[in-house]
């Protein structure tokens, strides 16, 4: 009885200090802190109060969103590769498309330090299936849908479109979509299967460390390369009459192994779909991870000059401009580039593509009366730190400044994987202020947590810059591009 009755005296001391130290850390708690955490609070309301400017109207907004998709395989990248023996490698290299396990690692070592998104085509497709098989077997692994259309397609849905969406699925697949979904495509017992390596931000493998979070991705596929849902896809399209069309997932072509002149003739057909709809229908194309120059030599042909609409981000910015300019893809590029140097590359983007487009247009039509395309009245430039856009002053683009603000938002939501923006887990890496251009006597823009989009008017067009309240806590990178552009467009249909 006495032990017992000497125990809670104690007790009763020890929560009072307890509470004591408590109370301490937060009266000598740092100031810089307090502003921090007051500066970011201020910068997520303003935000959330740009996005909630508009809605969605009453009349759901119908999509059609092409091709293909796939079933994600999300795994811990360097326990992947520690758990199938992979070695880190001396020899970071770049390759087109990978044949054996010494290339996988050199390839991953290439992307992983700087902190670069990847995708790859395995051709081996013996390693890929032992690669995937053992990613099964991975605690901590996590399947689900994949593929630019898929994801960009349910993100559109969850935002209150209607949606066609291209592509050949199981049945299983086609299960777990939104009921605002529609399919158009061919059944297949099987998905084809990506294999996602994720890390985070300071992930160690070996000699090396990444600078900021981001995944390499493999794959084999056999389906989407082919656009095999394109006849389904326009058959249904008609009756759909969508206000948008967006494409993507035509990154699966590269260095694929078709046939001669298959890819064209793929492509080709796309591009007389897109030719065929309505000048009055926007045409959105999501670039991605290229490093085969014909490939984007053909898109340049066949599909972006129909396209009224641009979505990439940091790492393909540089590489479009790059060869629209002349010179050869860039497979590596800064992956935290500033303010200044997004916008020019933007700027040179547009004027480029928009006097390809007026060149074409003083030749007249096309032999069967089919348009040389559309302009360029909409870009949108999504990177880890910032969200940019421009957009042609009187083109159908509406609410660019509340765009800007949902992409962003958006960003950190699917990165962190809640839709409730958790500021413990989030932080500003985008300068207190930015330049405009790298031209001299260019203007700053100082970031301001009450007004934190900033838009402003040059030449033709608006640009309209976002900060990113960037994730601390990843959960997935992958898919963050494509949640990113669609719910950026959503609000501008």
């Amino acid at each position: 009885m006495m032990e017992g009755g000497s125990r809670l005296p104690l007790m009763k001391y020890g929560s009072v200090l307890s509470l004591f130290v408590v109370l301490l850390a937060i009266w000598f708690r740092s100031p810089q802190n307090t502003v921090l955490d007051d500066r970011l609070d201020t910068v997520l309301s303003s935000l959330l109060r740009a996005e909630r400017k508009v809605g969605v109207n009453d009349a759901r907004p119908r999509v059609a969103v092409g091709f293909g998709g796939c079933v994600d395989l999300i795994v811990d990248g360097v326990s992947f590769l520690n758990k199938i023996g992979l070695s880190h490698t001396d020899q970071p290299l770049h390759y087109d498309y990978l044949e054996n396990a010494e290339q996988l690692a050199q390839s991953f070592a290439y992307f992983f330090a700087p902190g670069a998104a990847a995708e790859r085509f395995m051709i081996n497709e013996t390693l890929f299936s032992e690669l995937v098989d053992g990613a099964r077997d991975l605690p901590g692994n996590r399947w689900s849908i994949g593929g630019n259309a898929p994801v960009m397609a349910g993100r559109m849905a969850t935002e209150g479109c209607d949606v066609l969406l291209g592509g050949s699925f199981s049945t299983d697949f086609t299960e777990v979509l939104s009921q605002h979904i529609t399919v158009a495509g061919k059944v297949i017992e099987e998905p084809d299967i990506h294999l996602i390596l994720e890390y985070s931000s300071g992930s160690s493998w070996g000699t090396y460390t990444s600078r900021r979070a981001n995944r390499y991705i493999i794959h084999s596929d056999a389906h989407n390369p082919y656009l095999d849902s394109l006849e389904e896809f326009a058959e249904k399209l008609e009756d759909f009459k969508p206000d948008l069309v967006v494409v993507g997932g035509l990154q699966m072509m590269d260095n694929f192994p078709f046939n001669t002149g298959e890819r064209e003739a793929v492509l080709s057909r796309l591009a007389d779909l897109l030719t065929s709809s309505s000048p009055q229908i926007g045409i959105h194309f999501e670039m991605a991870s290229f490093v085969d120059e014909n490939i984007v030599d053909d898109l340049l042909h066949h599909v972006i000059p129909h396209a009224d609409s641009l979505g990439m981000n940091e790492q393909e910015l540089p590489n479009l401009l790059s060869l629209l300019k002349g010179s050869n893809i860039t497979v590596l590029s800064d992956p935290n580039p500033r303010v200044a140097t997004v916008l020019d590359q933007m700027r040179e983007v547009y004027r480029i593509l928009n006097q390809r487009y007026q060149a074409a247009s003083s030749g007249g039509a096309t032999s069967g009366g089919k348009s040389k395309g559309k302009p360029l009245t909409r870009l949108h430039v999504h990177t880890l730190a910032f969200q940019a856009m421009i957009v042609t002053r009187g083109s159908q683009w509406k609410n660019t400044m509340s765009a800007t603000a949902k992409a962003s938002l958006t960003a950190n939501r699917h990165v962190c994987g809640s839709n409730d923006i958790d500021l413990s887990k989030a932080r500003l890496i985008m300068d207190d202020s930015f330049s405009v251009s790298h031209r001299e006597g260019s203007q700053r823009i100082p970031l301001l947590e009450s007004r934190p989009v900033s838009c402003w008017d040059e030449d033709d067009y608006q640009i309209c810059v976002a900060p990113v309240l960037v994730c601390t806590d990843v959960y997935q990178t992958a898919g963050g591009g494509d949640n990113v552009s669609a719910a950026g467009l959503v609000l501008q249909i």
